[in-house]
């Protein structure tokens, strides 16, 4: 049920067979929905946090007139809202891109846990610092990145993040998004995203099709991005 959430930390730092038993006791049900369903609505009062085990995920906010921005989004392996844990009410919501399997950790739970294993309360924060490290990259993207470098800094995040979990290699990963969806993540139109992608193909970087990004060179695609996985700390340090 949680082995991309193993692999992730064990990506970043050393997790005990003892420390393993303990996260493995935080869920206490595994529930399947469907794709663009809202699972957690900003302002809610919160007592669980939500696992992804299989599918995409996103958080955003949204405007009275309907318009949406996605703030972040999220893959297998992922917490969506482990900082729900202390604020107990977000400012934004979560939806499912995709058809998703979410695994269900009560509050209490996880107290218990990061009473019991200080070393494990570290490691949950240093996942949600993570997200907060995802989220500036997203500001800048949005403030000052070109069209075709957000879009090459949002398919190189992704395969950094996927290959963690053994769901991307250098040739590419599967992507079940729309141009809708990417438009929401990049802040911009559809028609445009769809322009982004075509002169990303011309220019022999990257294809996206039939729900799969193909690399095609991935270092010119991290130049044009001018992308710095240090961000995602995928190296294990010293804590």
């Amino acid at each position: 049920m949680i082995e991309a959430y193993l692999r992730k930390l064990r990506a970043r730092d050393s997790v005990s067979a003892g420390e393993e038993e303990a996260i493995r006791s935080l869920f206490s049900e595994e529930r399947d929905v469907p794709s663009d369903k809202t699972v957690i609505r900003a302002g809610e009062r919160l007592n669980i946090s939500l696992l992804l085990v299989e599918g995409l995920l996103c958080r955003y906010k949204d405007l009275r007139d309907g318009s949406r921005q996605i703030s972040e989004l999220h893959v297998p392996g992922d917490f969506a809202d482990l900082h729900g844990f202390t604020l107990k009410r977000l400012d934004h919501s979560v939806m499912t891109l995709t058809r998703c399997r979410i695994a269900v950790a009560p509050h209490d739970r996880i107290q218990a846990v990061t009473t019991e294993h200080p070393h494990l309360a570290r490691l949950f924060w240093l996942t949600t610092n993570i997200d907060a490290a995802i989220h500036r990259e997203w500001v800048l993207s949005l403030g000052r990145r070109s069209a075709i470098s957000r879009m090459a800094h949002l398919f190189c995040e992704l395969r950094e993040r996927l290959a963690v979990v053994g769901l991307a290699d250098e040739s590419g990963f599967a992507l079940a998004l729309t141009q809708t969806d990417l438009a929401e993540c990049m802040g911009l139109t559809a028609v445009h995203v769809n322009r982004t992608l075509r002169e990303l193909r011309e220019r022999g970087l990257v294809e996206f099709r039939s729900r799969r990004v193909t690399i095609l060179d991935l270092a010119g695609l991290r130049r044009i991005a001018e992308f710095d996985p240090g961000y995602l700390n995928l190296e294990p340090e010293p804590r």
